[in-house]
């Protein structure tokens, strides 16, 4: 069994929040485009770290404004989109706690976390959340203040705290530490009622800064291209969390999709272009069969399956030789990859924009085959390991050893004994400060 020597991990984080991550760049690099924001026209536009840093600021005034203070509980009930991180990183200046709730939750579902998380303000997209809300608003006596989305919410709160100095905005910012919660993020667990977990911002920013660190070659920008990312997972999941606070700290560019379907979200890949994606089984299996059905109507089904053939032995080639335990592809099996390279791998990359050449898995266990395919044709897949309290990956495939590893499927799941050597590379699961 090979092991690999795994870097140290990231000290705790000593002082600060999530939110300073936001004002230090639009400080060092007020220019660079922080965000892709898909307008009402379909058309995307970049939002740059100062703009967004001024969002935040004039959503924060309003909160303050409306009442909201310092480890106050505020609910977010939506779909994902610009608009919560906005009001994740406004929150978060303020030392407040967002409380994610999915928005497909029942009325009772609802009740029970805005009740247990002692909510006093909710953030809503329409007037279905707002109408579930209000069905069960009578039994949430804390429950103050509620807001829209598509009622120009942000508008509104921005509008009511242009009068408040910007300085009561960076008194609250300070006055958060590693140590103060971030969140609390309600998950199901085995039995009875969901249970919120406690997140602190040092649990985040520990997650974060060791996933960027460790997993380098997916995050770095190149000299002419930067690195960026499209967002589909659902924000009221953990794993959707860490992306968005992973993107917006090492300065990815972020886009939001709020629509897993494959009629949906295809198009939107195409048209930004992500260069890595986050992701659970499902998508990349939507997108192979998209490629496969696309194929079969041009009347290529044939030479579509037989390139998932060689993508398939080219990656397991590659992956023996990686491990000493064969030569690497033949002359004969390179030819025909260079081959199927330029008629179909080009194509399955095409679907997800072009430009992705990492991928990230979670949620489920990936079929192995699926893995070797997408290796092959160009898309080194990770798949990671974790759960809500670990602030979502707690292991995953460290670089050089992603999913189509003979030792992947069999050591899912395994706890890391060593901080020096192991067969994943671990985030919080080992060191994450306590939650």
């Amino acid at each position: 069994m090979r092991e690999f020597t795994v870097p140290p991990v990231e000290a705790a984080p000593q002082v600060g929040g999530l939110a300073d991550a936001v004002f230090d760049h639009a400080l060092a690099e007020p220019g660079r485009i922080a965000f892709g924001r898909k307008g009402p026209d379909g058309q995307w536009r970049d939002v740059t770290a100062a703009r967004f840093r001024d969002e935040v600021v004039g959503l924060a005034k309003g909160l303050i404004a409306e009442g909201v203070r310092f480890g106050d509980r505020v609910a977010i009930m939506a779909r994902t989109r610009y608009e919560w991180t906005l009001f994740d990183f406004a929150l978060w200046s303020l030392g407040a706690q967002p409380v994610p709730v999915y928005p497909t939750s029942s009325a009772e579902q609802v009740f029970w976390m805005l009740h247990d998380a002692e909510v006093t303000a909710c953030v809503v997209e329409h007037e279905d959340h707002a109408m579930t809300i209000g069905s069960v608003v009578d039994r949430l006596p804390r429950l103050q203040r509620l807001w829209q989305l598509d009622a120009d919410a942000v508008g509104e709160l921005t509008a009511a705290g242009a009068d408040i100095d910007e300085e009561v905005v960076h008194r609250h910012r300070r006055a958060v530490t590693p140590e103060t919660v971030a969140t609390v993020i309600y998950t199901s667990g085995t039995t009875g009622r969901p249970k919120g977990c406690v997140i602190t911002h040092a649990n985040l920013m520990f997650e974060t800064e060791a996933l960027t660190g460790r997993w380098d070659p997916v995050f770095r920008s190149r000299p002419d291209e930067q690195a960026s990312t499209l967002l589909f997972l659902p924000l009221a999941h953990v794993f959707g969390r860490m992306v968005e606070v992973a993107a917006v700290r090492s300065g990815v560019k972020l886009g939001h999709q709020p629509v897993m379907a494959a009629a949906e979200l295809l198009p939107d890949l195409v048209a930004f272009r992500p260069t890595f994606v986050l992701a659970v089984p499902y998508v990349f299996e939507k997108v192979f069969h998209a490629a496969r059905r696309k194929a079969e109507a041009e009347g290529r089904t044939g030479p579509f399956d037989k390139a998932v053939e060689v993508a398939v032995a080219y990656a397991e080639a590659l992956e023996q030789k990686a491990f000493g335990t064969g030569p690497g592809p033949s002359a004969a099996l390179r030819v025909q990859h260079q081959f199927f390279e330029k008629t179909v791998y080009v194509k399955v990359r095409a679907a997800l924009g072009g430009r992705v050449r990492h991928a990230m898995s979670g949620g489920s266990a990936m079929d192995r085959r699926q893995g070797l395919f997408f290796a092959g044709a160009g898309i080194t897949v990770f798949e990671g390991y974790g759960l809500t309290e670990s602030s979502a990956a707690a292991t995953a495939n460290p670089p050089g050893a992603p999913s189509t590893a003979p030792w992947a499927s069999r050591s899912r799941g395994r706890r890391c004994t060593s901080r020096r050597t192991a067969r994943c590379g671990c985030t919080a699961a080992r060191s994450s400060p306590a939650i």
